[in-house]
C-alpha cells in the first residue's frame, strides 16, 4: 500500500467514524423519543384509570382506535399500553424518586438528554382533544435515568422485577453491558442481581485489597444450562462444552471477559503446568485464570490456583497489566469452608459455583449503593 493510500485510508476511517457517531446519536434520539411518548401515554392513561374515568375495556378500545387511525403504528397493543402505565406509575412513585436522589441516577445520563416537564405534557396532547382537561402530576417529571436502556428492555424489567432495587439494577446493568432483549431475559432468569449484589464471601482478602472495585464485576454463581451437562460429568467434558459454547459462556461471565487460551502452558523449572481456561478482563486490565472442578470445593485447590497466578505474574503478565486473578469454578461449595479458605488468602482469588440448570428467581431487596458507586464514583458522598 502506498503512502497516499495509507493517508486516504486514515481519512476514510475518520469519515466512517463521523457517520457511526451520528448514526448512534440518531438511534439514541429515537429511543429517547419512544420513551417520552410511552411516558406521556402512560401518565395520561394512568390518570384516567385511577380516577375511574376509564375501565379496562376503554384501554382495549384505545388500542383498536390507534390501530384503525394509523395501521402502520406499532407498539400500542392493549398489553403495551398497560406496560406504559406501569412505566409511569413505577418511576413517578415517591419510592423511586427517593432512590433517584439518593443514588444520583441522573448523573449516569449526559446532560443533553431531553427532559419532560409538566408544561410539556400539556403541549404534547393532540389538538383534537384540547378540550379535555389535562391533569398536572406532582411527581410526573420524566427521569433521564430511563434513557439508559430501550423501551423494550424497560417493559421486560418492569414485568419481571417487583422491587425498585431490582429494577434500578437491571437498567444500570443493561446499560453497562449493552444488553439486547435476549441477553437481558437470560440475566433476569438466572438472577444476575443476586449473583452480583451478594455479600461476596467468596472473594479472598487479597482480591478485595488489590481490586476493591471488582465485586460488582464478578459473579459468585455461573449458570451453564446451555451446556446440557448430565449430573455426573468429567472436567474434560465441562471444559470442552464451555469451548463449544464459548460465546454463551463469555456472556454469562460478563462482556468484559476476553478469551485468551485453553490449557495455557506455564513452564516452571523443568515442569509444565496448564491453566484450564485463560481470559483477559478489560475492565480490570488483568489476566484471569479459571480452574474447573466438577466436585465440591476443597481448600487444597487454592494452593494450585495461587501457584498458577504466581507463574502468570512472573512470566506472562505484561508491565502495563495488573496482577492476575484466579477463579476456581466448582460445582458445589460449602459457604463456611469458602469463608475460612478466603479469609487469609493474599492472592486475588475467588470461588464461584456453576449451576447446570437455571434456578427460579426469588425476589430480593438489596442495597444498590455498591453497584451505582462502581458505575458512577461521583455519586459517593
Amino acid at each position: 500500500m502506498s503512502n497516499i493510500d495509507r493517508v486516504e485510508t486514515s481519512e476514510f476511517q475518520q469519515v466512517q467514524g463521523i457517520i457511526s457517531l451520528h448514526r448512534s446519536q440518531a438511534l439514541q434520539t429515537v429511543n429517547n423519543e419512544n420513551l417520552l411518548a410511552a411516558w406521556e401515554v402512560g401518565a395520561f392513561v394512568s390518570d384516567r384509570l385511577k380516577n375511574s374515568v376509564w375501565g379496562s375495556k376503554t384501554v382495549k378500545q384505545l388500542s383498536e382506535y390507534l390501530r384503525a387511525q394509523d395501521p402502520t403504528l406499532r407498539g400500542y397493543s392493549r398489553s403495551n399500553i398497560y406496560n406504559m402505565v406501569l412505566l409511569y406509575d413505577s418511576y413517578s412513585s415517591m419510592q423511586f424518586v427517593e432512590y433517584q436522589d439518593k443514588l444520583k441516577l441522573n448523573e449516569f445520563v449526559q446532560p443533553a438528554v431531553a427532559q419532560i416537564e409538566n408544561t410539556e405534557t400539556v403541549q404534547a396532547v393532540p389538538a383534537q382533544i384540547d378540550s379535555v382537561e389535562i391533569v398536572q402530576f406532582e411527581t410526573g417529571q420524566f427521569p433521564k435515568f430511563l434513557n439508559l436502556t430501550t423501551l423494550t428492555n424497560h417493559f421486560e424489567i418492569l414485568n419481571a422485577c417487583k422491587t425498585v432495587e431490582e429494577r434500578i439494577f437491571y437498567v444500570l446493568y443493561s446499560h453497562k453491558e449493552r444488553l439486547n432483549i435476549k441477553e437481558l431475559q437470560r440475566c433476569l432468569k438466572n438472577n444476575t442481581f443476586a449473583s452480583l449484589m451478594g455479600d461476596k464471601h467468596n472473594l479472598s482478602k487479597g482480591l478485595k485489597n488489590i481490586y476493591p472495585q471488582a465485586a460488582p464485576m464478578l459473579k459468585d454463581t455461573i449458570f451453564v444450562d446451555f451446556l446440557g451437562l448430565p449430573q455426573k460429568h468429567s472436567e474434560k467434558r465441562l471444559q470442552n462444552s464451555i469451548l463449544d459454547n464459548l460465546k454463551d459462556f463469555v456472556l454469562e461471565l460478563g462482556k468484559d471477559f476476553l478469551f485468551y487460551d485453553k490449557e495455557y502452558p506455564l513452564q516452571v523449572g523443568n515442569s509444565t503446568f496448564k491453566v484450564d481456561l485463560l481470559f483477559f478482563h478489560r475492565g480490570l486490565q488483568c489476566l484471569v485464570a479459571i480452574e474447573l472442578k466438577t466436585n465440591k470445593f476443597k481448600p487444597e485447590y487454592m494452593g494450585q490456583l495461587e501457584f498458577y497466578l504466581e507463574a502468570l505474574d512472573r512470566d506472562v503478565r505484561r508491565s502495563n497489566e495488573n496482577p492476575s486473578i484466579g477463579i476456581l469454578l466448582c460445582q458445589e461449595a460449602d459457604r463456611s469452608v469458602v469463608e475460612y479458605a478466603m479469609s487469609r488468602s493474599l492472592s486475588p482469588t475467588m470461588i464461584a459455583e456453576y449451576e447446570r440448570q437455571l434456578i427460579p428467581k426469588e425476589v430480593l431487596q438489596r442495597s444498590l449503593e455498591e453497584f451505582t458507586h462502581f458505575l458512577n464514583p461521583k455519586s459517593k458522598k
